[in-house]
């Protein structure tokens, strides 16, 4: 049997295994370097491969029940999630069926299984192209769409489901001109001054990578900084500041930035975007509550559960369960009250978390106002190009959902407050 294809292929489900059994994310597992010994293209596939399956698994699980007795062990049954997702969009079932096959037969533990792969794949390949189009939007697990369904409604939820389901665009964030990026890319420039791309290829070799003419960065995730609005020469902070892409917006002012993050290895990052798209910056591995000064201006992307990002990430309802999330509300509180012991009297702060629970965003914007009578939300900052209304909540804030601009190809959730210190 030909290995074409068989180094991605159980790449991708040992990145499932490892995500859903062992509650790792995808993120760390390709910054550990698993997928390293691999080719770029088999890279790219692999990920690929694991992507498309986390993002399609209940439908892939729906096909499977109607073949399985009782669920194989994980490994095999991520076999036959990666076998299904590909034969229903459209691979060709001879080479799947053997692919796997030929994986399955090699293990150590579950070589006896193969003939079951085998027997369940080609019955999926009979009907399951057929099925897969009438299944239902895969719906997020129990225990994070009962808090959505809670703070936004069941219409609304299934709306997010719908933009964490649909493809996902490639957004770009200008340097300078936006009409020239999108020109030179064939992207389109988003209401927000985004250029989106929906095919994008490989992302280095886009025209204007290499000059530092823009960076990758959701539509959604840019607004905060142009809700900051800095000038040239003011002081500047960036509290958790990796992988920069709101690093890169501020320094494009001409502002005095200081970025900050407590991961070395991230503000690695930082610093070689900042060299590749010509932009000064100074760079800082620190807690933040080591941090002392007065800045005019600061901006805090605090640490969340990073629920507005499933669409780019769903592999985080398989590797989380939302334990955590208690303690980084905590921590998200804390860190607004030492950030503004930062800002200069009269200065302005923008918090923001790429979250789509109201305990991340309203919630903790609420509380502080309870606990800083100095503090105040500016409501005119959040008037920026392309920014609905609508979207602005009672409190003030700005709250981005990935059921909205569906016609434009959704974006990730985002809950952005501005803050003015008297």
């Amino acid at each position: 049997m030909s290995d074409i294809g068989l180094p991605a292929r159980r790449s991708a489900i040992f990145l499932l295994d490892q995500i859903i059994g062992e509650g790792k994310l995808m993120s760390e597992l390709i910054g550990s370097g698993v997928l390293d010994r691999l080719d770029p293209a088999d890279r790219a596939r692999a990920q690929r491969l694991a992507t498309e399956t986390l993002r399609s698994m209940e439908r892939a699980d729906r096909i499977l029940q109607r073949h399985l007795q009782k669920y194989p062990p994980l490994t095999v049954r991520n076999a036959l999630r990666v076998g299904t997702v590909e034969l229903c969009q459209g691979e060709a079932a001879h080479g799947v069926v053997n692919a796997m096959v030929g994986l399955i037969s090699k293990h150590k533990r579950y070589g006896h299984l193969k003939g079951l792969v085998n027997a369940v794949l080609r019955k999926v390949a009979d009907k399951g192209p057929e099925q897969w189009p009438n299944l239902r939007t895969p719906r997020l697990p129990k225990w994070l769409r009962g808090p959505l369904v809670e703070a936004w409604g069941g219409e609304t939820v299934l709306g997010i489901e719908a933009g964490h389901y649909a493809a996902v665009p490639l957004d770009l964030t200008p340097k300078a001109d936006a009409t020239a990026v999108a020109k030179a890319t064939g992207g389109t420039v988003l209401p927000t001054g985004s250029v989106r791309l929906t095919e994008a290829g490989q992302v280095s070799n886009l025209p204007g990578f290499t000059s530092g003419d823009w960076w990758v960065q959701d539509a959604a995730a840019a607004i905060p900084a142009r809700v900051l609005d800095v000038k040239p020469g003011e002081k500047v902070l960036d509290l958790c500041a990796a992988p920069g892409g709101k690093t890169m917006q501020l320094a494009a002012t001409d502002a005095d930035v200081t970025a900050v993050d407590i991961s070395n290895g991230r503000m690695e990052r930082v610093a070689q975007n900042l060299v590749r798209t010509q932009l000064s910056a100074t760079t800082r591995v620190a807690d933040v509550f080591d941090l002392t000064g007065q800045y005019d201006a600061i901006l805090l992307d605090a640490p969340c559960s990073a629920t507005g990002t499933i669409r780019r990430h769903p592999d985080l309802p398989f590797a989380k369960d939302g334990s955590e999330f208690g303690m980084l509300i905590e921590l998200q509180g804390r860190m607004l009250d030492h950030a503004l012991t930062l800002l200069k009297p009269g200065g302005r702060m923008v918090f923001c978390t790429c979250s789509l629970l109201p305990d991340e965003g309203e919630v903790q914007i609420e509380e502080a106002l309870a606990r800083h009578p100095d503090l105040s939300v500016d409501r005119a900052a959040l008037d920026v190009p392309g920014v609905d209304p609508a979207w602005i909540t009672e409190e003030g804030g700005l709250r981005l959902r990935p059921d909205l601009w569906a016609e434009l190809g959704h974006m990730d959730g985002f809950y952005v407050a501005a803050l003015q210190k008297s």
